[in-house]
């Protein structure tokens, strides 16, 4: 049996915490599959949250959302090219073949400090449920 590589970023300190999940503010993006493709964003406390994310450059290469000035001064980038972003997935009863991405509220890291927030995006071109296929 062979194991697959699992990677873990730095701890990401949320400047607010997820809606619903007040008292957690300190994750890690641990990798899912072994390739890079699917994360864990799990929480640091013991019983805390975790979530299925995705970078979505690798789905959607056409997704480049326009980040608020008021984010980017929070997560101290100074340019949003440098920023990086996950989406949080969500797998129906269906199976992971209806799974969909939320690009209305990517995650946005700072990779230099990694300060990290959700940001709900006003331009409604972004669904909420977008399918996750490659």
């Amino acid at each position: 049996m062979t194991l697959s590589a699992v990677a873990t970023l730095p701890l990401l300190s949320m400047t607010e915490a997820l809606p619903g999940f007040p008292g957690h503010r300190d994750y890690v993006l641990v990798t899912a599959d072994g390739d890079g493709r699917l994360f864990w964003l799990q929480s640091m406390a013991p019983e805390g949250p975790r979530f299925l994310a995705v970078d979505p450059g690798r789905y959607f290469p056409d997704y480049a959302p326009a980040l608020p000035p008021a984010v980017c001064a929070d997560l101290e980038l100074d340019d949003t090219a440098q920023a990086r972003l996950y989406c949080l997935v969500t797998v129906p009863a269906e199976g992971p073949a209806a799974a969909t991405a939320n690009l209305r509220a990517p995650l946005v890291v700072n990779p230099v400090n990694w300060r990290s927030t959700q940001v709900v995006l006003l331009d409604g071109s972004h669904p909420i449920r977008r399918p996750l296929r490659r």
